[in-house]
């Protein structure tokens, strides 16, 4: 047993809470390592486990919930102690769950809500100390590298020859916009500048309340989002590569994803008809039009979205809509994947470059070139 698997593992044995095997056979056919990565972002908490496949990743176990760990922030400027307590619980069933396997290597990150939070890194050693987790809080351009790692495989098989990527991420404390220069005959990206706008769908949601519901509040957040984006785009000349017919938008979020999914006339979410589909934006921004006229009631009680989802899908499509209007494209590639996958393809190519795999994978080389700051 290696030295992850025995921390793990004690510490399982330490706290409890230990879920049922979820697959006993894969773990002893398996022939490829097994790798874990936990995202913990300001509204989710997720793990992923996986090993490398002949195309892409092979998912073993998966876990999400959504912690709010961002929850009261915009107002205090510190992590509540009720969310702490939601989110330690959510990693312990993490540590749990990678007690399971075997594991080559994991790696655990932290986003905008502990990157912005009074408290979030005395959070991060509570963490440690209790779950055993020792979590990575990483800046807005990994953030941004990952989430375009994630997506390579889309950027190299659009069917048209663009030669730019514009990928949006909205989270939970924040949204990451990344403009990247893609290389089909090598198969790989540049990432040439990003920006973090401090606008998620928890800030704006605690910002805005039920004022993002009306007409002219709604509107009032579309135009705020919009100047953020402005200066972006004049540093970058987005509008002249998309005026050349040169930009490949793409969405990864689960705004996004349910817009994606509602489209498709999905009687309940399925990943498989969503990851890699084409979305026409108008159609996106007329679906929006009609959510908006659902109101609370009305979200809680679609099937996509739910209770739980509803005060917080107004403000996801709010800074869609400053995306998608400031940039105006006829379509958008949807991914549903994220700062996991990204975080497993690293660990998996870091691998192969040190002589761990006998077949080569797809290289992800990452290239910062310049951060736009946005503050408010």
């Amino acid at each position: 047993m290696n030295m992850v698997q025995q921390t793990l593992s004690a510490k399982i044995r330490q706290h409890g809470n230990t879920p049922s095997p979820a697959s006993a056979m894969d773990r002893r056919v398996m022939r490829a390592p097994l790798y874990a990565a936990i995202d913990l972002g300001t509204h989710n908490c997720r793990l992923l486990i996986a090993r490398a496949g002949e195309q892409g990743l092979r998912v073993i176990d998966s876990f999400s919930r959504a912690v709010r760990l961002g929850e009261g922030l915009h107002h205090s400027g510190q992590l509540a102690e009720a969310a702490m307590e939601r989110t330690i619980n959510a990693l312990r069933t993490c540590v749990g769950r990678m007690g399971l396997y075997d594991l080559h290597s994991h790696r655990a990150i932290a986003t905008e809500a502990c990157r912005r939070a009074g408290n979030g890194m005395d959070f991060i050693a509570r963490v440690l100390h209790e779950t055993g987790l020792d979590i990575s809080v990483i800046s807005a351009r990994e953030e941004a590298e990952l989430a375009l790692a994630a997506c390579n495989s889309l950027l190299q098989s659009h069917h048209q020859a663009t030669g730019r990527g514009l990928l949006f991420d909205i989270g939970g404390g924040s949204t990451e916009i990344a403009w990247a220069r893609i290389d089909r005959a090598v198969g790989r990206h540049d990432l040439s500048g990003y920006v973090s706008l401090p606008t998620g769908i928890m800030t704006v949601g605690e910002r805005h309340g039920a004022d993002i519901f009306t007409d002219r509040g709604y509107r009032a957040v579309v135009s705020e989002i919009s100047d953020m984006l402005r200066g972006f785009d004049d540093v970058h000349c987005i509008t002249r590569e998309i005026a050349r017919d040169n930009v490949m938008l793409l969405g990864t979020s689960g705004t996004i994803t349910t817009l994606a999914s509602l489209a498709q006339g999905q009687d309940r979410y399925e990943r498989a008809g969503i990851d890699g589909s084409t979305l026409s934006v108008p159609h996106a921004l007329a679906l929006v039009d009609s959510l908006r006229r659902s109101g609370m009631d009305g979200l809680a009680r679609n099937p996509l979205i739910g209770a739980e989802r509803a005060r917080y899908i107004m403000p996801g499509c709010a800074i869609f809509e400053a995306i998608a209007t400031t940039w105006p494209m006829a379509e958008v590639t949807v991914a549903d994947r994220g700062l996991r996958d990204g975080l497993l393809l690293r660990m998996i190519g870091d691998r192969r470059r040190r002589g761990g795999l006998s077949t080569p994978l797809p290289s992800f080389p990452l290239h910062n070139r310049m951060e736009h700051r946005v503050s408010t």
